[in-house]
């Protein structure tokens, strides 16, 4: 179900409320909520019909910043985004972008392994309890 580079996992609960939880998790560890964009609402703004779609744009300068000093094209990918969005069968997704991919994408260096590491285990863990 996923394009390269990012992760879906199902959620139990609504586009709305699995986006509460994700943004109620990321507070709870520390992170800043940038943003909070409403597509399906964007699109009937302008007449267009869209199944619930959620953006989330988060984190914190701390995990974001060392991965920026080592290349500051990082920036396009951060802070983090994740989408929750109902499928055509009325299925709750909740897709972001895999860390690794983002490393991978930038050519950062070995010195941000750990940064990476940590991303990817921080990001993993908010989606399970936003979805489960």
């Amino acid at each position: 179900m996923s394009a390269e580079g990012l992760t879906s996992v199902e959620s139990r609960f609504t586009v709305a409320e699995t986006i509460d939880r994700l943004a109620d998790a990321a507070v709870a560890a520390g992170m800043l909520i940038f943003a909070r964009i409403d597509h399906a609402q964007g699109a009937s703004d302008v007449g267009m019909a869209l199944r619930p779609t959620l953006l989330l744009i988060f984190g914190h300068p701390k995990g974001g910043t060392p991965l920026m000093q080592d290349n500051q094209t990082v920036g396009i990918d951060l802070p983090v985004k994740a989408l929750a969005w109902e499928n055509e069968d009325g299925r709750v997704w909740l897709t972001y972008n895999d860390a690794t991919w983002i490393a991978d994408r930038h050519s950062l260096s070995e010195t941000s392994t750990g940064f990476v590491a940590a991303l990817d285990t921080g990001l993993a863990g908010l989606v399970k309890q936003a979805t489960n």
